[in-house]
């Protein structure tokens, strides 16, 4: 049967339900060009402003993974997991993670995208390094699997299409934030990826798409119901994204911070959430282990490097580093008393981090590195930060944004890694 997009736009602008025929037309129609992508983008916003049901959010995902085509890793020896996270600022947690499970006999197919707004994406962070390669194909992706055990890589053209022009369109029509939109996004890709485990790291607060812990709580039981609906071992995390993580943003400068977490060292946040996320992982496939052995021997930094190698990079060669750099002092003595990554994720954009329109490079060097983090005592005229770009005129902008990201006072402040879970 056919139907009208304009008819079906106000029929969801006007709070109607779709019907399961009306969403897998609309979605066929999107991906084959026949649906516009102006329609598609006012049918986002009304999605946005008046929201899915369970059904409609099923039924949505589902004509997604029927717009391409299904991986099937079976024929491994291997438990297959995989982890999605939300998106935040400083975010760099899935590069020592796949490694990292990995080196537990895991096989870890992650799939992982380009960055959204002012949350960086994966496939930009790694694309710093010299030689690194996202593409491969469904063969190159299910040998690395056998052989190597890990590999982060784009999805596929063949997996959810309907998904890859809609996730960019989402992009640059202020329609990030929709529950239903989010969730049908992440599992459309999951489940046709064909992984038999998954845990979803939610990410809230400022920094976060999910601003509340409610609205977290609500995309995050979705997400697990999503799965569970398709046979899919699903847990979720609800982490704090109030705060950036780590101590750098930015692509090549998130690259450097993962190593170090690699090589048993980093930023202590990073690293708790590193251990949290790939226990959740193993334990989904029935391995009791402590995550922190790997990274204090080397064994997850060794299959790092046979990960990066695998996919034609270098992971010996030195990272891009941006032509320009300035700081932000402290103005006063104290204690960091708030440090908003909302802030901090759009200065870093701003740098030349991420990308205003779907098409844009990002600067592999640009980004913020924090030399103090919530919570530390600083001295007056102490650097705060060091911002980094390859065009000077970006400053201006991004340094207004940086100097209020923080506030410092006498107040003592700590900070909740983990908010929930849910499983």
């Amino acid at each position: 049967m056919s139907y009208s997009a304009v008819e079906l736009i106000i029929k969801k602008r006007e709070r109607y339900e779709l019907t399961t025929e009306e969403i897998r037309w609309l979605v066929a129609g999107y991906t084959s060009g026949s649906v516009a992508d102006e329609q598609m983008s006012a049918m986002a916003m009304a999605i946005l402003l008046n929201g899915m049901n369970r059904r409609e959010i099923r039924d949505l995902t589902l004509a997604m993974i029927d717009s391409g085509e299904r991986l099937d890793f079976q024929g491994l020896s291997a438990p297959t997991a995989d982890k999605h996270s939300t998106g935040g600022v400083g975010d760099k947690i899935t590069l020592p993670l796949a490694p990292l499970v990995a080196s537990y006999g895991v096989a870890v197919p992650q799939l992982s995208g380009r960055g959204l707004g002012h949350t960086g994406g994966t496939l930009d962070k790694l694309e710093a390094i010299p030689g690194w390669q996202a593409s491969l194909s469904n063969t190159e992706l299910y040998s690395q699997l056998a052989e190597v055990g890990a590999v982060i890589c784009a999805a596929g053209s063949g997996l959810a299409p309907a998904d890859r022009k809609l996730y960019a369109l989402r992009d640059v029509t202020g329609t990030v934030e929709a529950i239903p939109l989010i969730a049908s996004s992440i599992m459309s890709k999951k489940i046709a990826e064909g992984t038999s485990a998954l845990v979803l790291d939610v990410k809230v607060g400022s920094g976060a798409f999910m601003k509340t812990l409610d609205r977290a709580t609500e995309l995050a039981q979705t997400l697990v119901q999503l799965g569970q609906d398709a046979g899919v071992k699903t847990a979720a995390l609800l982490t704090d994204m109030s705060t950036p993580l780590g101590k750098k943003i930015g692509n090549a400068l998130e690259v450097e911070e993962s190593v170090e977490v690699l090589q048993g060292g980093g930023p202590s946040d990073v690293v708790d959430l590193t251990v949290e996320l790939a226990s959740e992982m193993l334990r989904l496939v029935g391995i009791d282990a402590d995550p922190r052995e790997n990274l204090s021997n080397g064994k997850a930094y060794d299959k790092w490097r046979q990960m990066i190698s695998a996919q034609g990079g270098n992971p010996d060669a030195p990272l891009p580093k941006a032509k320009h750099s300035t700081q932000i002092f402290a103005p006063e003595s104290g204690v960091i008393s708030k440090l908003d990554a909302l802030d901090l994720g759009v200065a870093s954009w701003r740098l030349g981090a991420g990308r205003e329109r779907k098409e844009d490079a990002v600067q592999f060097g640009a980004g913020i590195e924090l030399h103090a983090q919530l919570g530390d005592r600083v001295q007056a005229g102490a650097p705060l930060m060091t911002l980094y770009t390859d065009t000077e005129e970006k400053f201006e902008r991004a340094i207004e944004l940086a100097q209020q990201s923080f506030e410092i006072s006498e107040q003592q402040v700590g900070r909740k890694l983990i908010l929930n879970r849910i499983s």
